[in-house]
């Protein structure tokens, strides 16, 4: 069942005003038991605009889901996205108010800065880094604006849910130290991460469909037939490879990067 353009905007609006108001709504694919990838990709559309509308500017793109462990867990087979705006920019070291989320997880990754328009569909892995004009370690922050359990169902969240929720999208905080693409191989980038001193979680940016540009290279090809591309000066979240660690207020997330630097926060 392909959702109606009444149902498109419905949601997108519920969502705005879940993220708002700090409140969650219940999961999308439970009240379109039908809903498509495309459905929950209009949705997200159609969220982008009411965000733009309100007065928020795209600086970039997220990639999810990039790892084999949860595209299995989902059962799905490729990664989702979601777009970056300006209000979600943290600076490294920084405070990052909690009450503006509702329950936020983080995650380390990799964030390609565009130097120069990235367009499918026919992109390939040296295209991104010919087009890249450096990669920085970054931390990705996520909120839920959908209950990840129905209290009715016990039904989890499903991919729909999080796609339409702009991949789930809160906050991102770039930090270490900026690298050009070349200068080193971006597969054996690592990551130590810890929640106030204590070691969470460790990860390679291999874990990310092989190559981090992997990621970048699908987005790229995701995009074309919307006849949108990768813009200079984007941003661009290549995926995690490290599984999300929960944070509460009070908590100072720190990804060590090694030679390329660490990034934080503090949730305050």
């Amino acid at each position: 069942m392909k959702l109606t353009e009444d149902a498109i905007k419905d949601a997108a609006k519920r969502l705005f005003e879940a993220e708002k108001g700090r409140k969650q709504i219940r999961q999308l694919s439970i009240e379109h038991p039908g809903m498509t990838i495309a459905d929950a990709y209009a949705v997200q559309t159609a969220l982008v605009d009411l965000k733009v509308a309100a007065g928020a500017k795209i600086r970039g793109h997220k990639i999810g889901l990039t790892s084999k462990a949860m595209q299995s867990a989902l059962n799905i087979d490729e990664p989702d996205s979601g777009v970056l705006f300006d209000d979600m920019f943290f600076n490294d070291g920084g405070l990052v108010p909690t009450e503006r989320f509702i329950a936020t997880r983080v995650e380390a990754e990799l964030a390609f800065v565009m130097k120069h328009r990235l367009a499918g569909p026919d992109c390939t892995i040296f295209d991104v880094l010919n087009a890249t004009d450096f990669v920085v370690p970054a931390l990705e922050i996520l909120d839920t604006r959908i209950e990840r359990v129905d209290a009715e169902t016990k039904a989890t969240r499903k991919i729909y849910d999080t796609i339409a929720d702009n991949a789930a999208n809160a906050g991102i905080v770039l930090g270490g130290r900026p690298l050009r693409p070349l200068d080193t191989d971006l597969r054996w980038i690592g990551a130590l991460c810890y929640r106030n001193g204590q070691l969470e979680e460790t990860g390679l940016a291999a874990g990310v469909l092989n190559h981090p540009a992997n990621g970048i290279v699908w987005l790229a090809k995701r995009l074309a037939p919307l006849g949108l591309a990768l813009e200079p000066g984007q941003v661009v979240l290549a995926g995690s490879f490290i599984r999300p660690i929960e944070t509460r207020k009070g908590d100072t997330i720190q990804a060590d990067f090694g030679a390329y630097g660490s990034v934080s926060c503090y949730f305050a």
